[in-house]
């Protein structure tokens, strides 16, 4: 049972950047898919960005080119460097884990995660 505790959430302003922290407690971290979702306000959490066990990713068309996910297994933990801020980007961040011992895939739906964290603020004023 893995668990995941985010960081680096805080209250920007439009144009600003953040780094987002996911460190996970699991020793065989390298064997987890790992995900980024976000949930605004009255809004359904939506897939933000995946990354599989060996590094690819990849992300929801809002965010291509201003959002970067990264994994550094030696540390148990990912990293969503977030760039050009807007208001739209507003919402609760959760890590979230995926067990994947033979599979290379990138996963996109929530359904597909067992383990979460327990989210991280991230406000954006304009």
């Amino acid at each position: 049972q893995v668990q995941l505790v985010e960081s680096g959430g805080g209250l920007v302003q439009a144009g600003d950047s953040l780094r987002l922290s996911c460190a996970a407690s699991e020793r065989s971290f390298s064997s987890y898919a790992m995900g980024w979702f976000r949930q605004a306000p009255g809004k359904e959490r939506e897939f933000v960005v995946g990354i599989s066990r060996s590094g690819t990713t990849y992300y929801t068309d809002s965010v291509k080119g201003r959002f970067t996910m990264s994994r550094d297994n030696p540390k148990n933990t990912v990293y969503l460097q977030m760039n050009s801020l807007n208001a739209e980007d507003t919402a609760v961040y959760y890590c979230a884990a995926r067990q994947t011992v033979y599979s290379n895939s990138v996963y996109t739906e929530r359904i597909q995660y067992a383990y979460w964290g327990q989210g991280t603020q991230v406000t954006v004023s304009s």
